[in-house]
C-alpha cells in the first residue's frame, strides 16, 4: 500500500477531502479521467478571460464557516448574480421581482403586482395540479409562466411541461421588491483568477494523475491505497446491475468575439422553446473584465446517453428507487466512500459539496 487514500475525481469534493487528508498527514493520490483538475467548475483562460468550460458557477452560501474555508484558497470578488431573460425580444430581470412585473404589466407598486398574479391564479381554478404546467400556473399565474418558465423548462427537460410531474417545481419565488440579486445568500462571488487556480491550491500537497479511468484499472489502483473516495457514477461502479440512472446533459458552444462587450451581462436566459439554447454566458462579466475581446458560451440541454458526461441527476420516483438500491450496495463496500454529485446521485450547490466533503473528512480522519 503506497497511499492512505485513493481519491477518484479531482473536482471540488475530491479536492476538499485531499486537502483535509494532507493536513492530517495522510498520503493521497488523486486521479481523474479528464485531462484537467477541477471537474465541472474547471475554468480555462481564453483571450485573458477565465471561461467556465462547463457552465456558469457562482459561489454563494449563507454558511460563514464554508465561506471562510473557501477563502483560504482564493480571493473572491464581489460579483452578484443578476441574470436577464429574453422572450420575443422583450428583456426581463430575474429572479421574478418588481422590475420583472413593472416591465410585464407597466405597473409600479407591489400591491398591483400581487393583485394581477392573484387574479390570474384564481381564474385558472387549479386545485390539485396534475403536472408541472398546472403546478407553475397555480404558483405564478399565466403571464409569468408563459413568458419566462414554459419554454425554458421544456428545453431543460426535453419534454412538454404537461408531461412533467408537478413535484419538479415545489415553489417559484416571487419578490415584490426591486431586487435583481438572484441568490438570497449572505456571501457570494467568483474566485479571482478562476476556479482551476483555487482547486490547484487545494491540491498543492497531493499527488495527481490525470487521464485515468478508475473503473478500467480498478484492481491495480485499489491495491495502491488503504481506502477509496469515489466521486464517479455510482451505477457505473456497480456495472449498472440495478439499472441505469438517468441524467440531463448540456452541450456547450464557445465562441470568441472580436468585441469588448456582447450582451452586457454575464447570464442571459432565452425562454422561448424555439430558441435551441437555454442561455448565453458572457464570461468576462464574472470578473468585470475590460479585455478587448469577449468569450460567450451557448448552452444546449439534451438527453444523456451512457458514455457521455452526466450533468444533472433526474431525481424522480423511478431514479430515486434505483439509486436507493445502489446506496445499499455501496454501504457494503468496506473500503470505499461514495460522495459528490455522481456518487450520491444528487445535485449539490458548491457550498453543499464542501460541507459534505468536510463532514466525510471529519469522520474518516478523526
Amino acid at each position: 500500500m503506497k497511499y492512505d487514500y485513493l481519491i477518484v475525481g479531482a473536482g471540488l469534493y475530491g479536492a476538499v477531502f485531499a486537502y483535509e487528508a494532507a493536513r492530517k498527514g495522510k498520503s493521497c493520490l488523486v486521479i481523474d479521467r479528464r485531462d484537467h483538475i477541477a471537474g465541472n467548475i474547471y475554468t480555462k483562460e481564453i483571450s485573458g478571460i477565465q471561461v467556465h468550460e462547463y457552465g456558469a458557477h457562482i459561489f454563494h452560501t449563507s454558511d460563514k464557516r464554508i465561506w471562510d474555508y473557501i477563502n483560504r484558497f482564493a480571493e473572491f470578488n464581489n460579483y452578484i448574480n443578476s441574470p436577464m431573460a429574453v422572450y420575443q425580444n422583450e428583456l426581463y430581470n430575474l429572479p421574478f421581482n418588481m422590475n420583472t412585473f413593472s416591465k410585464m404589466w407597466n405597473i409600479r407598486m407591489p400591491q398591483e403586482a400581487k393583485e394581477i398574479i392573484a387574479g390570474q391564479i384564481a381564474g385558472l381554478k387549479i386545485t390539485e395540479p396534475k403536472n408541472l404546467e398546472e403546478q407553475a400556473l397555480s404558483l405564478v399565474g399565466e403571464d409569468v409562466y408563459r413568458k419566462l418558465i414554459k419554454g425554458y423548462t421544456e428545453k431543460q427537460w426535453g419534454r412538454d411541461c404537461r408531461e412533467l410531474p408537478a413535484f419538479i417545481i415545489k415553489r417559484l419565488p416571487l419578490r415584490f421588491t426591486y431586487d435583481n440579486n438572484y441568490f438570497n445568500d449572505r456571501y457570494q462571488g467568483i474566485p479571482i483568477g478562476g476556479y482551476t487556480a483555487m482547486i490547484k491550491k487545494m491540491l498543492e500537497n497531493t499527488e495527481i494523475k490525470l487521464g485515468i479511468d478508475y473503473l478500467e484499472h480498478r484492481m491495480e489502483l485499489n491495491a495502491m491505497a488503504e481506502r477509496v473516495i469515489y466521486t464517479g457514477q455510482i451505477d457505473r461502479y456497480f456495472d449498472y446491475c440495478e439499472g441505469v440512472l438517468a441524467y440531463r446533459m448540456v452541450r456547450f458552444e464557445h465562441e470568441i468575439l472580436d468585441c469588448d462587450n456582447y450582451q452586457g451581462n454575464a447570464v442571459v436566459n432565452y425562454t422561448e422553446r424555439d430558441v435551441p439554447y437555454t442561455r448565453i454566458i458572457e464570461h468576462k462579466h464574472f470578473e468585470f473584465g475590460k479585455q478587448q475581446k469577449t468569450v460567450i458560451s451557448r448552452e444546449y440541454p439534451s438527453e444523456w446517453h451512457q458514455g457521455e458526461e452526466p450533468y444533472y441527476p433526474i431525481n424522480d420516483e423511478r431514479n430515486n428507487a434505483v439509486y436507493e438500491a445502489y446506496r445499499k450496495l455501496a454501504a457494503k463496500e468496506k473500503n470505499v466512500v461514495f460522495g459528490g454529485r455522481l456518487g450520491e446521485y444528487r445535485y449539490y450547490d458548491m457550498d453543499k459539496v464542501i460541507g459534505r466533503a468536510l463532514e466525510v473528512a471529519e469522520r474518516e480522519l478523526k
